[in-house]
Formats: structure tokens, sequence, C-alpha cells
């Protein structure tokens, strides 16, 4: 994989003048920085200009102010149950999947065209009107509801959140940089499994969720601040032009035709492949056919619509033949398949195969996230130190193809605690320092005005990997849990009963220790073992590549 070297900011193309400038002095501050990045985006000028003024302090107050701390995942799986559907879990993280990934580079590109502060103020509005549909959904439908606009919120602050952090960051240090601002999961996931009990078994998970509508606008305020303060301070040295547009060429900036016919295209097409694999009528529902007849269509317009009619193409041609680019995308797609298809009903199991606790199950679930977080920030200082990527991304796979392999033996009931957790270190080890080295070398393939985008792109295909996965994991386990607890049961397996434990996890469960919560458990084992089985394919054709 070329280059497999990591420059420093000022050898990147098309790196910003501004910026080195302003680090000489202050002198003709303004004459300097102005004449060049007149001509960029509005909102490519605004961060450059912005950059240029606040200094290192205001840098490093966007980072200290990061915030994103969410327990919205594990309540999924007690909103599902509650409203006996259970079994439609894989089907709503696809789709929530999806659109987490499909959002990015129309974000990406909005935050070009109005200024990172705004498109940060927009995906808080976003978060809020989700907290509110899904705390008080009355049925599944319009929980399902709030969690389009809440995974709609989640993506746009992802995005922005690594988009702000490549602004401020040169390419050396970015990998670093990127980790360090997940510093906080090292330490909220174990806070969350108090509070995720404490609400599973008091308040309930409706108030679980409807906290966060003051806790996320509340974190988020110090970054939306810090942007807006510096984007005007920026605006009134008259270092940015203000600018007015019309709707068409608002609409022709953020490439609203390319975003309709990429996002449409990939909803259309994987979402109805889940339905088909996680529904009772399979097949037999007659638009499904269609939905991914029209996905294909608009997925093979795309590209047609981007080299011939977008004026600024969100995805331009040029970075698939960009031989970096092409692999980063294929690689960490590759990576995010085979970690969902492990890890969508990795709670479910802990929770029924191993009776954990709400906060045990959390622990676990986040183990993981943790230990990528930690290996993220080493290895973006390994990369720093060694200005090279390529190797670091082999030993990553490794680890991954070694956690997945040893998964395929931990899934009874007889296991230690301590083979379970350590397996997941494992895997987060790998995760960190595939996911840090995949990102920086396409960011540092493209001119810093089309950052933005790329790192939307290369998110956007993690995510999309990630649907992919939940789609097979949802399929194995909607395919396999009826049977499985028919032959686990025996007689006592009655249609009522079977659909009923394959729907819910609250439900009246045989008593811990029983025969038929021994059965029960075996089934859940059974369902399961097939999905590393998967990952362990999808890991070694990575390291093929």
């Amino acid at each position: 994989m070329k280059p497999s070297q990591a420059p420093s900011r000022a050898n990147e193309p098309d790196a910003s003048p501004a910026v080195v400038e302003n680090t000489r002095g202050r002198g003709n501050f303004k004459e300097k920085v102005s004449g060049q990045i007149l001509d960029a985006e509005a909102g490519v000028s605004g961060i450059e200009a912005t950059t240029a003024v606040w200094g290192e302090k205001g840098k490093w107050l966007v980072i200290a102010g990061e915030l994103d701390n969410s327990t919205v995942s594990i309540y999924n799986n007690y909103s599902t149950s509650s409203f006996n559907g259970l079994s439609k879990l894989a089907t709503l993280n696809t789709a929530g999947a999806v659109l987490f990934a499909v959002m990015k580079p129309p974000i990406a590109k909005i935050s070009n065209v109005i200024g990172r502060g705004q498109t940060y103020t927009m995906t808080m509005c976003l978060y809020i009107l989700s907290y509110i549909l899904m705390a008080s959904a009355k049925s599944l439908n319009t929980y399902a509801a709030g969690y389009i606009f809440y995974v709609m919120g989640q993506s746009g602050t992802n995005i922005m959140n690594d988009i702000v952090i490549s602004d401020i960051s040169s390419a050396r240090w970015r990998g670093f940089a990127i980790g360090v601002s997940f510093t906080p999961f090292l330490v909220t996931p174990w806070i969350s499994g108090f509070i995720t009990e404490s609400v599973v078994n008091g308040i309930g998970w409706r108030w679980g969720i409807g906290m966060f509508a003051i806790l996320m606008p509340f974190g988020s305020s110090f970054i939306i601040t810090t942007l807006l303060y510096y984007q005007t301070r920026a605006k009134s040295l008259g270092i940015v032009q203000r600018q007015s547009m019309k709707i068409y060429d608002f609409c022709s900036q953020i490439d609203l035709g390319g975003v309709i016919l990429f996002s449409g295209g990939f909803a259309l097409v994987l979402i109805p492949l889940t339905l088909a694999a996680t529904t009772s009528s399979r097949w037999k529902t007659p638009y499904l056919d269609g939905l991914i007849a029209v996905g294909v269509v608009l997925l093979i317009a795309f590209p047609f619509y981007e080299c011939l009619l977008a004026r600024y193409p969100f995805m331009p041609p040029s970075y698939f033949i960009n031989s970096t680019i092409s692999l980063c995308l294929f690689l960490i797609a590759t990576d995010s398949i085979g970690f969902s298809c492990t890890h969508a009903y990795l709670y479910t199991w802990a929770t029924v195969v191993r009776n954990f606790s709400a906060r045990d199950a959390t622990f676990y679930n986040a183990t993981n996230g943790v230990a990528s977080c930690l290996m993220g920030i080493i290895a973006g200082l390994l990369m720093m130190w060694t200005r090279r990527y390529k190797w670091l991304v082999v030993i990553g796979a490794t680890l991954r193809l070694i956690g997945y392999g040893v998964m395929i033996r931990l899934r009874g009931a007889s296991n230690s605690m301590f083979e379970l957790f350590f397996v997941q270190v494992i895997q987060g080890i790998g995760s960190g320092i595939m996911q840090t080295n995949l990102l920086v070398p396409a960011q540092i393939s493209v001119p810093h005005s089309q950052m933005p985008q790329i790192t939307a792109l290369v998110i956007c295909f993690s995510f999309l990997g990630s649907s992919v996965g939940a789609c097979i994991a949802g399929g194995i386990y909607t395919n396999t849990i009826g049977s499985a607890l028919e032959s686990h049961l025996g007689e006592r397996a009655t249609p009522a009963l079977i659909k009923t434990l394959s729907n819910s996890i609250l439900s009246a469960a045989p008593d811990w220790g029983s025969l038929e919560r021994t059965a029960v458990n075996l089934a859940v084992g059974f369902s399961l073992p097939c999905s590393p089985l998967e990952a362990n394919c999808c890991c070694f054709s990575f390291l093929t590549f």
C-alpha cells in the first residue's frame, strides 16, 4: 500500500499556506491570509482562517470540549424487547448503520459550504428531536423513527469531530490526535455500566434515553461556541468574505443529486436484504425485489452523475483511481463486516447465555471499544514516530484473526470470565491499530480542501461494512434460533414459547440453572458461532491484500 509513510502537513498536497504563514509571525496577518483562501468554499475558508486566528489554546479547547457519551445502543436491547421486537434489532441496527454511513459525505460537504460550527448546531437539533421521539415512543415504529433521527445526529457529530481534529492537526500527528479525541471512552463505558444497570432496574430505559436531551447539547456547547466565536472573529477581520447564495447554488455545492443517488441506492439495497433475512415472510414480500432493483439502478447511475453532471462532486471519481484510497476503503469495509458479524448480538448472548447483569453485559460489550481507543492512541504515536503504517495494519489484522478464531470456541456457558474479556481486548487492540492507520493515509492523498470529503468517505465505507455485517448476523440469528430452540427444548418447545424467547430478553425465561434454561443457552450459543466464521473469512481476505 503506498505511500507507506505519513509526511508532515507541510508536504501535503495543497496544504494550507495560511496556517504555515501565521506560525511565522503576525505581521500583515490579514493580508497574508486573505489572499490565499478567498477562492475556497466558504466553510473551508472559515476553518482555515479560524485555525490561523485561534492559536494553540483554541485548538486544545475544541479537542478538550468533545463529548460523545451514549448508552442508547444498550437501551435498544430493552426497548425492542419491551415492544416484543428483539428479532427486529438487526433490522434496526442495519438501517441505522446504513444511514449512519451515507449521511457522512453530505454532512462533510455541508460543513465545507456553511461552516463547521453551523453544521454542529444542525446535528445537535437532530439529536434533541430523536431523544424526544424515542423516550416518548408508544410503539416500535415510533421508536424506530426517533432512532433514525438519532443516527443522523450521531453520524453528523461523529464526522464533524474527525473533520475538526483533522483541520487543526498536521498529518504526522493526525492519527494520534484522532485517537486522543476518543479518550473519554476509556472511562465512560465503565460509568455507563453502572448507569444502565440503575436505569434498567429503576427509572427505565425511557428516562435513560431522555436525559441525554440535556446532556448532549451541554457537552457539545463547548465545541459549538468555540467554533462560532472564532469564525465570527475571522469574519470581523475580513479574512473570510461574507457570501450569500441561492438555493440552487447551495444544492449544487453540496451535490444534492449525488447524495440522493448514493444514499438512496445503498439504503434501498441493504435494508430490503436485511428485511428478507430477518422476517418470517422472507422473499415473499413483493416490494422487496422492486426496492433492491431501484437501489441497484441508483448506484449504477451514481458514478455517471458524478463524472458528467455534478459541478461539485462529493465523491470525485479520481478517488477510486488512487490505489491508496481504494485499498483503504476496501480494507476498512472488510474489517467492519467482520466486527459487526460477531458483535451485533454480543450483548444478547452475554445476557442470556452467561446470565450477565445489565452492568456486566455493558462492561463486556464495551471492552473491545475501550481497548480499541487506547490502542488507537498508541498506534497514532507509532505512526508519528515511524512514519509508516502498512506493517502496523498487518499486525492489527493478525490480532483480529486470532481473536475471531478464539471466539468460535468461547460461545458456551463454561468459559472463564478471563477468557471472554481477554479475547475482546485482543480484538480491540487489532481494531485500534487498523482504524487509525487506514484513515490518515487516505487523508494525505488529497488536498486539504477535499479532506472532509475523503474523511467522510472512509468512515462511510466503515459503517457500510458494519451494516452488511449486521445483515449477516441478523440473518443467521433469525434463521437458526427457532430450529435450535426446538431441537434443544424438545417436547417443551411450543410455537408460542419459541416466538417469545426469540423476540425478547425481558420475557419470563426459565430459571438459571434449570434444564430448560440450559437448553435455551445451548440454542442461543449454537445460533451465534457461525458469525465468527464469517469474520475470519473477512480477516483472511484482509491479510491477503
